[in-house]
């Protein structure tokens, strides 16, 4: 029997779901997007089976809808849903990343007979838009569904079977949970970048060089503050009760770092860092976590003419696909830092392999 899934929202995230769900023979996917000309490029790139000209229309015959779009489109659909002649049964769903704000709409929907369970898959890339789109997107993230207390069992396996080819990791947490864990280790952490390149901004005032020192390690920490600003701006108003409390967390460790500084005890100082560098390194690296992360591998190579294309081209002899690469610090007889993005763990772990196999630099990731 075909399952009928209309997506709304066809860029990366939307795009990536319709592919992955389409490796089960038994789904039909139809696509919607509020851009007519991103429709018909997911029909002419496979990423849909059919094209949606009607939200309204195509809503009628889908068993499962799934919102792609971002939180304050998401409650706007669903106050329209409430309006829509739909199949008895059908699932609601959505990809946003905050939960508790659209699932307080999920009650009105439930007193309707609707269903609607909350879902986040927690995945991204570098790029966007639907000719960014792979089925294996979230492959080994994790895909957080947040149902109503009391929902139908039968109703949550459904859609966690329809998710079954996507190969995420489906979590079933309440609403609050998720906000509260995603402020921590998501939302938080990009105001925390943010901040740090502000304040960036503002030394680089009086002294100009502090910017070209930036480009190393300090680019890295700070790679998320360069998210969308609109995106996270909705994200931060959303979640803001959640990070307030973050805010006031961290404005404690800070002063208990100031005191440590003031003191200036070297045992405590290095105590300090030791456990940091304990908690830091006891993180998995073999999935991926709340925050979109690139799976990359530092390689430490010597400065001469070459030796990139002779890394890549290493690589592209095993059939080993990059999506970026850059040179972290490199200096006349100093070895210096490639880093290596890759699509898949598989792709960095096989790559990992091939250079210390058939090279004498050392590879780790960090």
């Amino acid at each position: 029997m075909t399952t009928h899934v209309l997506i709304v929202g066809l860029g990366l995230i939307g795009g990536s779901l319709a592919l992955a769900i389409q490796k089960n023979p038994e789904v039909k996917v139809i696509g919607f997007d509020s851009d007519s000309h991103t429709v018909r490029k997911a029909k002419k790139l496979g990423v849909i089976h059919d094209m949606a000209l009607s939200i309204k229309d195509s809503a009628r015959m889908a068993d499962i809808i799934v919102f792609a779009t971002p939180v304050n489109a998401t409650l706007q659909l669903m106050n329209e849903a409430q309006h829509w002649q739909l199949k008895k049964g059908v699932i609601l769903t959505d990809t946003g990343s905050t939960k508790k704000i659209i699932m307080e709409k999920a009650k009105s929907l439930k007193k309707l007979g609707l269903t609607f369970i909350g879902g986040h898959p927690m995945a991204g890339s570098h790029k966007s838009g639907v000719e960014a789109a792979k089925a294996h997107l979230f492959e080994n993230a994790y895909y957080m569904l947040t149902p109503l207390e009391q929902e139908d069992e039968e109703k949550i396996h459904t859609l966690e079977m329809l998710l079954q080819p996507t190969k995420g990791k489906i979590l079933r947490v309440s609403a609050s949970e998720h906000d509260h864990m995603t402020a921590v280790v998501s939302h938080f952490p990009h105001l925390v970048a943010a901040s740090l390149v502000h304040q960036l901004s503002s030394e680089n005032e009086e002294f100009p060089f502090t910017r070209q020192l930036a480009a190393g390690g300090f680019r890295d920490i700070t790679r998320i503050a360069s998210s969308n600003p609109v995106m996270w701006r909705d994200i931060t108003i959303q979640n803001r009760i959640e990070l307030v409390n973050q805010l006031t967390k961290w404005q404690k460790e800070m002063d208990t770092v100031k005191t440590l500084l003031m003191e200036a005890e070297p045992s405590n100082i290095e105590h300090y860092f030791s456990r940091a560098k304990y908690v830091r390194d006891e993180l998995p690296i073999t999935s991926q976590g709340a925050m979109y992360s690139v799976f990359d591998l530092y390689v430490d190579v010597p400065d001469y003419p070459g030796v990139i294309s002779e890394i890549t081209g290493l690589l592209a002899k095993h059939m080993i696909s990059i999506t970026n690469l850059r040179i972290v610090e490199t200096r006349e007889d100093v070895f210096g830092i490639l880093v290596i993005s890759f699509q898949t763990i598989e792709d960095r772990n096989k790559a990992g392999g091939c250079i210390a196999n058939e090279t004498i630099y050392e590879t780790y990731i960090s």
